[in-house]
């Protein structure tokens, strides 16, 4: 098992893998429109993303935090 403290580190880690993920296979499906090299060219986009999304979700899960804690109603 992956230690606690290593949590949020990992539902970033999940949570830009899935999302970059859909992004590019949707972006790259209307680029392309099915073809044989579609789920190779998909793959190739989503790593890439992944490469980005991960540490832009490292970045921005703690302002989006503090901006859901600003505008939510305490008590």
């Amino acid at each position: 098992m992956i230690p606690a403290r290593y949590g949020p580190v990992l539902f970033s880690l999940i949570l830009s893998g899935v999302m970059s993920l859909l992004v590019s296979g949707i972006s790259t499906f209307r680029a392309l429109q099915p073809q044989q090299d579609f789920v190779s060219l998909w793959a190739g986009a989503w790593l890439t993303g992944w490469l980005f999304a991960f540490p832009a979700v490292m970045l921005a899960a703690p302002l989006a935090r503090k901006a859901v804690a600003m505008l939510t109603a305490r008590g």
